[in-house]
């Protein structure tokens, strides 16, 4: 709650450049929340209405839109650009042990695409996930791009919206993003497993014809 009336209040002052630089610096490993920082670009814009500063909310989704893509395409072409070096950056290695390189490079050329869209509703997992999908070498720039604009049109509006429409209940607003957050990873691990139990009946299907 700290940081997101830190937020609020920095935010205030600048405005939409505010919000725009501190989800760019979110991709260069400011070790802010993204999904704070789209709440409280939402809040300014409710709390702008009552002191003759008008923020648009819509101007604002499209302001965060922009930062969110330019800061997840940074770590996409950190990982493209260093490869496996990128683990020795100071700052990264810290976020990618050699245990999670290899879970999630796996991971990556398991799933590929899906595992790039469903990694914008998982705030932990998101920058080390785009840094091994750049690393990785399977996905274009233009493709990865795609792949998270289309998952931030659904999570972006969404948060900033929330921040707009319940300024003034930030700790229930709060909550729910929580809980959001679990039943998504929940929702991702009953996927996996429900995708992972067909391939095995396709592939016993395709044994038994084969007999």
């Amino acid at each position: 709650m700290e940081i997101l009336n830190y937020l609020i209040d920095f935010f205030t002052s600048y405005g939409y450049f505010a919000v725009f630089f501190v989800l760019v610096a979110c991709g260069l490993g400011l070790p802010v929340p993204e999904d704070v920082t789209l709440i409280a670009g939402g809040v300014i814009c409710a709390l702008s209405d009552s002191n003759g500063t008008t923020l648009n909310p819509q101007i604002m989704v499209g302001v965060a839109l922009c930062g969110v893509l330019i800061g997840d395409g940074f770590m996409f072409l950190l990982g493209k650009l260093l490869g496996p070096k990128v683990t020795r950056v100071r700052g990264i290695r810290k976020i990618i042990t050699k245990e999670i390189y290899s879970q999630i490079q796996e991971k990556v050329k398991k799933y590929g695409d899906k595992i790039l869209f469903f990694a914008r509703f998982l705030p932990g997992l998101r920058a080390p996930i785009y840094i091994m999908a750049g690393v990785s070498h399977k996905i274009s720039y233009l493709k990865f791009l795609l792949l998270d604009g289309i998952a931030s049109l659904i999570s972006v509006p969404l948060l900033v919206y929330l921040g707009y429409f319940f300024a003034h209940d930030l700790d229930d607003v709060l909550a729910y993003v929580k809980r959001s957050e679990t039943y998504i990873i929940v929702l991702l691990v009953l996927a996996v497993i429900v995708f992972v139990g067909y391939k095995q009946y396709k592939k016993k299907s395709v044994k038994s014809e084969n007999k």
